[in-house]
């Protein structure tokens, strides 16, 4: 029983202290200058503004329907 408890205390140990450790090693890392604007980017409006479109017609179609489920 009492070895189940260290190997169990031992393998929290080791899974908290290992983010810090990862951490620590990333950190003497320098980011690279951008010379220039990414290619995949833009067209970030054009969705945004189908997605407005989207939730305004679902807006439109749900509210539209004013007729009575009982005749």
């Amino acid at each position: 029983m009492r070895l189940k408890t260290v190997s169990l205390v031992a393998a929290a140990a080791a899974l908290s202290t290992a983010p810090l450790a990862a951490s620590a090693a990333n950190s003497s890392r320098a980011s690279a200058p951008i010379s220039d604007e990414s290619e995949m980017g833009g067209g970030s409006q054009l969705l945004i503004l189908a997605a407005v479109a989207a939730v305004i017609a679902a807006g439109i179609v749900i509210a539209d329907d004013d007729d009575p489920l009982s005749a």
